[in-house]
């Protein structure tokens, strides 16, 4: 059985890992006082823990005129880069904003820009 990180989980929502390459796997963000968590819903032994020292870069997937949050990347120092679409995208950057500190969380560069430069 996998044990949470976290002594206390402040919030909950749904989302996507994109991790494996293989498509979506379908389960739950958990943001708590130690760790981001990513729970598989059909298997809860299919986990990611990425302690808060951690994380090095969170990237948010912003669309339609920073009106729409999507999802995020998270950058590690150590394990690379983790997609997740997450449902309360938003929410869930206000409380990692909390961890980690505003300078680690920025938006990603639309690929639309990047096209367009080159």
């Amino acid at each position: 059985m996998a044990k949470s990180q976290n002594t206390q989980v402040l919030f909950v929502t749904k989302a996507n890992s994109f991790h494996s390459g293989l498509g979506a796997k379908h389960g739950n963000v958990m943001i708590g006082d130690k760790a981001f968590e990513f729970y598989n819903e059909k298997n809860p032994e299919d986990f990611i823990q990425i302690p808060w020292q951690e994380i090095a870069l969170v990237r948010a997937q912003v669309f339609f005129r920073n009106k729409y949050i999507r999802g995020f990347y998270i950058d590690t120092k150590q394990n690379g880069t983790f997609n997740f679409v997450v449902y309360k995208a938003g929410k869930s950057l206000k409380m990692m904003r909390e961890f980690i500190g505003n300078e680690k969380i920025v938006k990603q560069p639309s690929i639309f820009k990047r096209l367009w430069k080159k």
